[in-house]
């Protein structure tokens, strides 16, 4: 027979020490060893472990800071130089020479004298902040309306009707009607892009609640007579956090863009916005030498746009869980 023993003797230890007494903790024995989990900071993990979010970071700190910082520094008055006729319709190269190097300069001048370059930040700053503030207003709206909405079925048969019939009505019509029923300006745009508009959020959110709202831990929560808005908020929103993400990230360059056309054909907002500048500038887009007039609030409102979508898909990625292991 094959002799299975072991000689101890080769590991060089005692019998004391091959052989010592171990205390049995039932409370030790509990504990998983498991590196500690933290959300957010697994959500910028993955975030910035892509270059290309800290390139897109770096751009969108830039276009914000020349958003909302650069015109507090400068003096823009678009009719400062409109009686001078030899200031007006100037590209790059001739306002430089005309005005001497200024930064105020560098994209040129337009029909009333005005540098193109101030007047395009200026009117960023508008249409940016209008873009963000209809967005929170729709986003908070919907997705607490929707989270109700999901979860509660007498909600449900009520907001189901509502929305078909205010979703039948074209979204851009509403918009142009409510323009020219009040006075045009940024906060009769803001009231007519928000008060339809939180219903499409409400709409998405409620699909994505009904797909979750069944699970095991939420009847168990309902059997223990948990409030709908707790659990709507506690157990099925923090489950959404990239889907909410992700929408957001559609809806702030869709915002831009709408603002920009609904002024490009003339029923925007009365300010100085980048729509407004597009549609003054339309003339020039034809007019030789004149191009670039309607071509850099084009531009920039592209950039915008862009960056803040790629900026806003890839942190909704991140933030997905299924992304963290």
């Amino acid at each position: 027979m094959e002799n299975n023993q072991v000689d101890l003797s080769e590991f060089g230890l005692s019998d004391e020490e091959l052989f010592a007494h171990v205390d049995h903790s039932a409370f030790e024995s509990e504990k998983i060893t498991a590196p500690r989990y933290s959300y957010w900071r697994s959500v910028f993990r993955v975030f910035f472990k892509k270059k290309i979010n800290i390139v897109m970071i770096g751009i969108l700190v830039l276009l914000l800071l020349l958003t909302y910082v650069y015109p507090l520094f400068i003096n823009y008055d678009r009719f400062a130089n409109i009686l001078d006729p030899n200031a007006k319709h100037l590209t790059a190269a001739k306002a430089l020479d005309y005005f001497g190097f200024s930064i105020h300069y560098i994209l040129g001048s337009g029909s009333a004298g005005e540098p193109i370059f101030d007047a395009m930040w200026t009117g960023a700053r508008i249409s940016v902040s209008l873009a963000f503030l209809v967005a929170l207003i729709n986003m908070t709206v919907g997705i607490l309306a929707g989270a109700v909405w999901g979860f509660s079925k007498k909600v449900d048969v009520v907001m189901t009707e509502v929305f078909n019939i205010v979703g039948n009505v074209p979204y851009e019509l509403l918009i142009a009607v409510l323009v020219l029923i009040f006075k045009p300006g940024f906060w009769t745009m803001v009231f007519a892009l928000t008060i339809t508009g939180w219903l499409a959020v409400a709409y998405f959110i409620r699909t994505q609640v009904i797909i979750i709202r069944d699970r095991e831990y939420n009847m168990a929560s309902r059997c223990l007579g948990t409030p709908i808005w707790r659990i709507a908020t506690k157990n099925i929103l923090p489950f959404m956090t990239s889907v909410i993400v992700t929408y957001a990230a559609l809806e702030i360059p869709a915002y831009i863009g709408m603002e920009v056309f609904l002024s490009y054909i003339g029923m925007g907002i009365s300010e100085m916005s980048l729509g407004k500048m597009i549609s003054e500038a339309q003339s020039a887009m034809i007019t030789p030498g004149w191009e670039f007039e309607f071509w850099s609030p084009v531009a920039i409102s592209a950039v915008i746009s862009i960056v803040l979508f790629v900026f806003g898909q890839n942190l909704g990625d991140a933030a997905d869980p299924r992304t963290h292991m």
